[in-house]
């Protein structure tokens, strides 16, 4: 991929891509790059290939004078992005497999990065948040600067089903979500909506789902002509004016605000929040584990479908994820973006060693019988062995200088870099 000219060709010869990549031209003769996750089948599972595409697109396109935005976007109507693509992971996860398993670290390490430079990107990243959103897809939001969802998005970290961790850098977004709501989400795997992420800080804007093409438009008659084109990188890390960033904010903020679903978590966030501080995870467990309970810390939370759905969720789900989500959300609290990344590197090739994520992607995705047979319960987990368990996922498991984000916790760190030393 070395023109934007190149990939609308590679684009029209090969349908199939799992990233498109295309440019739209606005009005003042500037262009506005444009990403489409296009695997609809899979409901837009990202895999290693399509990090990959993305990384590379991205860099290019910092480094051209002429793209002064970006959008991100799923093919098809149904979602953003499901998740992560774990098909090739579930079948490289086998008892022979070595600790860190080879696949499980390019995996983990490309997505990683993926999200890393979202991050840290120089450019307004445009997020069209309509549909599913999960896992994944939820990193990759996360790392957008502009958040756009619908009456139809759908959101959620469901790791707890599969025997993971949220992960995607879950752990770092979920510690930022007001009231503890994040570890509740964790925790439960709860289904949200629109108006959920934007009390949640993963949104910004509410639109209709026919109104892409509006919002488009609105950015091509932007006036991009004062827009700041710097190519030296580690400059624009350190003194990024903000103007292009705000001519992205007042073209979506001039979009007619559709009106959302009312926000589960906005209704019960005091309940949640009990449950939450109720003192440590033995308690917390003890409370979704009866319906006694829940009814007597608030009857019409208990009630309420949503929150039986999470509920139930939470009690099929995995202890070893619950454990491990807990642990991490009280672990990375101080930490920041990169440090958190990767922690969860660590964690996450450990999962893909020990039996419980491959036994529920078994269980849901390759047998479908939804019925794993989880390696501990939590009172194990709450035990000393199980807790030197839990958190030996938290250690590295490899060779000095061989850690697929090797240098992020020093001076190569990115977030070191806009720091006037």
């Amino acid at each position: 991929m070395t023109t934007s000219t190149d990939n609308n060709n590679q684009n029209a010869a090969t349908p199939a891509a799992p990233v498109l990549f295309d440019t739209e031209q606005t009005d003042c003769g500037h262009l506005i790059g444009i990403m489409t996750l296009n695997t609809p089948k899979s409901l837009n599972a990202l895999s290693v290939e399509m990090c990959q595409l993305l990384a590379a697109q991205l860099e290019q396109w910092e480094r051209d004078e002429q793209v002064v935005a970006l959008v991100l976007k799923g093919a098809g109507d149904k979602a953003f992005c499901a998740g992560g693509d774990i098909r090739k992971l579930y079948d490289s996860m086998s008892e022979s497999a070595p600790l860190p398993n080879p696949y499980a670290t390019e995996f983990f390490g490309h997505e990683y990065r993926l999200y890393r430079q979202m991050h840290f990107y120089s450019k307004p990243l445009i997020l069209w948040g309509d549909g599913i959103i999960m896992g994944g897809g939820m990193g990759l939001m996360a790392g957008c600067s502009h958040r756009v969802v619908t009456e139809r998005t759908r959101f959620a970290m469901p790791e707890v089903t599969i025997g993971l961790f949220p992960d995607a850098s879950g752990s770092w977004f979920l510690q930022r979500i007001p009231a503890k709501m994040g570890l509740f989400l964790g925790l439960t795997g709860a289904m949200c909506n629109g108006n959920d992420a934007i009390l949640s800080n993963l949104a910004e804007y509410a639109v209709s789902s026919s109104d892409y093409d509006a919002i488009l438009q609105r950015l091509k008659q932007s006036d991009w002509q004062h827009a700041a084109h710097r190519t030296d990188i580690s400059h624009q890390r350190q003194h990024n004016s903000a103007h292009d960033h705000d001519i992205v904010s007042r073209a979506l903020a001039a979009q007619p605000v559709t009106e959302l679903p009312a926000s589960k978590l906005a209704t019960y966030w005091h309940a949640i929040g009990q449950l939450m501080n109720s003192g440590g995870l033995g308690d917390i467990d003890a409370i979704l584990q009866s319906d006694a309970a829940l009814e007597k810390l608030d009857a019409d939370f208990a009630q309420d479908s949503w929150t039986q759905r999470a509920v139930a969720t939470y009690r099929a789900g995995c202890p070893v994820t619950v454990a491990l989500t807990y642990a991490l959300y009280h672990q990375v609290a101080d930490l920041s973006l990169e440090q958190v990344l990767y922690l969860e590197a660590n964690v996450a090739v450990h999962c893909a060693a020990n039996p419980d994520f491959k036994e529920g992607v078994r269980a849901l995705l390759i047998d479908k019988d939804r019925k794993p047979n989880w390696s501990r319960s939590l009172a194990d987990c709450l035990s000393a062995d199980g807790q030197a368990y839990i958190y030996q996922h938290f250690t590295n498991p490899y060779a000095a200088g061989e850690h697929p984000l090797e240098g992020w916790l020093g001076s190569e760190a990115l977030g070191s870099q806009i720091i006037n030393h």
